[in-house]
This record gives C-alpha cells, sequence and structure tokens, in this order.
C-alpha cells in the first residue's frame, strides 16, 4: 500500500467522523426537548465509561475519555443555546435544509425520512418548526405535503422559493474525465441527462441527492460523483466538479414554514385550503369574490379528497393577509355560501431572489 492510499483511506475517515458528530450534535439538541436540566451527572457518567467496556489496543482508556467528555461539553453548551430546532424531510444537506437556513438563520436542522415525520414532530412539540415543499415550478404541486396540509392543524407562517442548482460532486477536485459513475436521486439524473451523456458518465439512481453525496463522501467509491446541492459539498467536504449541469431551464422549489402557532404580525400572503360543492360554477362564484376585491392569486391548485373520491379540494394562496379589511370581505361572502375554508395562515412574503 502507497502512502497516498493511506492518506486516501485516512481522509474517508476523518470525513465521515465530522459527518457522524454534526449528526450527533444535532441529536444532542433534540435530547433537550425530553429532559428538564442540561446536565445529566448519571448519562454523562455512562458514556464516559463506554471506552472502559472497549477493547481498543490503539486508543488509550484516557484518550478516548477525554475525547468524549469534550463532545459532551459541547453538546451541553449546543444546549444552552437554545437553537429553535428546524425539522425538513430528507438527508443533511437536501433542498429542504437550504430552504431551513434561508428561512430561520442560526437554527439547528433536523434531517426527518419522511414529510409525515416533519409534520407530526412539530405537531408534538419534538420541533420548534418544520419546512415543506409544497410546488415545484417543473414538477408542480408536491402531493404527499398537499394531502397532509389538508389534516394538519399547523400553520404556515414564512415561504422560500429555493433555486434547484444541480453540481456535480466528488471527494477530490478531480478532472471531469476521471470520473465514470454519477449518483443521485432517479429525477436529478433525469433532469441532467444531457450532461451525463455528453461526458459518458453512467448514472446510478439513489433515495435522494443529499443521500448520495452523504455516501460518496462515507464511502469514497473511486471514480465516482454525485448530483446535489452546493450545500452538500460544504457539508460533507466534496469537490465542486461542475454546477449548473441540468439540461433545461431553471428550476425553484416553493418551501412553507411550519408551526404551532400563526404568525405575530400583518401577513403580507394568505393560504387556504377549501371545498365546494360538486356543482356547476361553485368554483367560479369562489374565485369571482377574490376578483371583485382586486385580490391576486399567486397559486391554485387542486386535489381529490380522500374521504370523498369524486369531489376535490382546492389550494389557494393569495397576496394580503386575514388583516386586511378587503380580504375579511371575502370571507364573511365564504360563509354565507357554506364554503368549508381551512386557513393555514398569513405570512410574509418572499421577494427575495431565489
Amino acid at each position: 500500500m502507497r502512502l497516498e492510499e493511506i492518506r486516501h483511506k485516512i481522509d474517508k475517515i476523518d470525513r465521515e467522523l465530522l459527518v457522524l458528530l454534526q449528526e450527533r450534535m444535532g441529536l444532542a439538541i433534540m435530547a433537550k426537548k425530553f429532559k428538564s436540566e442540561v446536565v445529566d451527572v448519571k448519562r454523562e457518567e455512562t458514556v464516559l465509561s463506554r471506552p472502559e467496556r472497549m477493547n481498543l489496543d490503539l486508543v488509550e482508556r484516557s484518550f478516548a475519555r477525554q475525547l468524549l467528555r469534550t463532545i459532551i461539553q459541547e453538546s451541553k453548551r449546543l444546549q444552552q443555546e437554545d437553537r429553535k430546532l428546524v425539522a425538513f424531510q430528507g438527508e443533511a444537506g437536501a433542498y429542504g435544509e437550504v430552504a431551513c437556513r434561508k428561512l430561520v438563520p442560526g437554527g439547528a436542522y433536523i434531517p426527518c425520512m419522511e414529510f409525515v415525520d416533519v409534520f407530526q414532530g412539530v405537531q408534538d412539540g419534538y420541533f420548534d418548526l418544520g419546512v415543506v415543499p409544497v410546488e415545484n415550478s417543473l414538477e408542480g404541486a408536491v402531493t404527499q405535503v398537499n394531502d397532509l396540509l389538508t389534516t394538519t392543524d399547523l400553520k404556515v407562517i414564512g415561504e422560500a422559493r429555493v433555486a434547484v442548482n444541480h453540481c456535480l460532486l466528488a471527494t477530490a477536485p478531480v478532472a471531469l474525465g476521471e470520473i465514470r459513475v454519477v449518483y443521485s436521486h432517479p429525477q436529478a439524473l433525469a433532469q441532467c441527462q444531457r450532461f451525463l451523456l455528453k461526458n459518458k458518465l453512467e448514472a446510478r439512481p439513489f433515495y435522494d441527492t443529499a443521500g448520495a453525496a452523504k455516501m460518496l463522501a462515507r464511502e469514497n467509491p473511486r471514480a465516482a460523483a454525485a448530483i446535489a446541492s452546493s450545500l452538500c459539498s460544504e457539508l460533507y467536504d466534496l469537490a465542486i466538479i461542475a454546477s449548473g449541469i441540468a439540461d433545461g431551464i431553471s428550476n425553484s422549489t416553493r418551501f412553507l414554514l411550519l408551526a404551532r402557532d400563526p404568525f405575530e404580525g400583518p401577513g403580507e400572503k394568505t393560504s387556504i385550503i377549501f371545498a365546494t360543492a360538486h356543482e356547476a360554477g361553485q368554483l367560479f362564484n369562489v374565485l369571482r369574490l377574490f376578483a371583485e376585491e382586486h385580490i391576486n392569486l399567486t397559486r391554485i391548485a387542486s386535489m381529490p379528497l380522500r374521504s370523498d373520491p369524486g369531489n376535490y379540494s382546492f389550494f389557494l394562496d393569495f397576496e394580503g393577509g386575514m388583516q386586511d379589511a378587503h380580504v375579511q370581505r371575502v370571507f364573511e361572502q365564504l360563509d354565507l355560501m357554506s364554503i368549508h375554508v381551512k386557513r393555514l395562515g398569513s405570512y410574509p412574503m418572499d421577494r427575495s431572489e431565489s
């Protein structure tokens, strides 16, 4: 084995250690939700005694104990900062985390396996906030999230539009010609098909874009790369070989910020879900109310009702807050029409460039 090969393996282990440490710190912050005090002497001693139970011939027990003590001290420091726990779906580095960082700077961003875990975790108080994608500029509505919004008691308190900028990532800044295989979510691979074909790269589907980047950092397969966000390059110490590699036009995803309580302050934008009788002209009558009050609609989408096949619920976003007089007049008319309306919330409008 050559020196370069040994260093290659050391770099892989160091990278994985740091990724695992990031995950551990996130779990430590979550643990604060379940205990009354930051300091737990009995638990600390259990952790510190672990080297005594392990036969690690190259790791001195005193060194291991000091290392764990340092990690515990840093965990307690983070717990005392009282950061907001913000949940998103996917692995660390997913575009959901990009949205989290935009919506809640300085938060603790916690990855979840499924969208339902985000909703349930915020509802039960395990997380302070949740961030979920509601629509994509190319793919349309995110069906599972829209379905969960119809049943949740959570409120929408913010929005962010995030540009989907696919990057080709590798464990070292190698030439593009040295890469043979590329891992990513099937949708990302499809969006970068021309780039892959042009460079004779073999596409290998993975469950998640950020998951592919994480795997690359941990396993470091030779001649391999991943398609993921630029944030993944920072989190997993990966080199950006190429950026903006998607074939089509600009792609962006709109995310909603969820909380148990409504936004405090005047809202600039409002999201609602409503259902009408399955009769001709009912939807037109509702939309006419907004037109008559000169309220600008920014999104309308429909989804079949699971509880009543053949009927639909409608998702509506519009400019203005529930505190506005012309918006209140619309809802007074909706009440008279016996239209069922679910008020998701009024919140600040994202006016920044995605």
